[in-house]
């Protein structure tokens, strides 16, 4: 339930761009420090943002580790 909410969240952070940026390409770096700057914040809905952050970066993590150990003879 809780990554269903966090998810939701995330989705509306992101839906709530300006019209004007919305089709052209972010940097991803640019986007997760916009995204940080935000979830630093003591606005409603930051915490949300903050924890899909950690999400993020621990599936980044798992990922990576994965690979490595593929890559191991």
């Amino acid at each position: 339930m809780r990554i269903v909410v966090v998810a939701g969240l995330l989705f509306l952070a992101l839906g709530c761009s300006s019209p004007d940026t919305a089709g052209q390409d972010q940097d991803p770096k640019s986007a997760r420090a916009r995204d940080s700057v935000l979830g630093a914040s003591s606005l409603p809905g930051a915490k949300g943002v903050q924890r899909a952050l950690e999400v993020s970066d621990s599936a980044a993590a798992r990922k990576a580790l994965l690979d490595s150990l593929a890559q191991e003879p």
